[in-house]
């Protein structure tokens, strides 16, 4: 639900901030804490490009967002917003990348057609 909520906030572009104006954000999980006082939004720009300046953005106007969150969704209490890049996407990009290198493919050509390999 927080997740919704938020994606929603940001996409209707109400923060005017320089560094927010061309990129759209993806929000991609929301932990909130137990008594759900606070919670850690996780976002990626689009492209990935220039995460830190929209997460700096993200984390100066999150009285706003949270003013917005509050009147969009129902809850005792509206948590405290913290934004941090969701790095998931670059380190699976990263194992993606490694899977495909010359060397795993290497030696996964090695292996025996009946699952065992050269170095047994």
């Amino acid at each position: 639900m927080l997740r919704h909520a938020l994606s929603d906030i940001l996409s209707r572009s109400q923060i005017r901030d320089p560094d927010l104006e061309v990129t759209s954000v993806t929000v991609t999980q929301v932990k909130p804490s137990a008594d759900m006082r606070h919670a850690v939004v996780f976002c990626e720009p689009l492209g990935g490009k220039n995460a830190a300046k929209v997460i700096g953005a993200l984390n100066r106007h999150r009285s706003f967002v949270r003013g917005q969150l509050g009147r969009t969704i129902a809850l005792k209490f509206t948590p405290e917003l913290h934004f941090e890049e969701d790095t998931s996407f670059a380190e699976a990009e990263k194992i993606e990348t490694l899977l495909k290198s010359e060397r795993v493919q290497r030696d996964l050509k090695s292996e025996h057609p009946d699952g065992g390999s050269d170095h047994e």
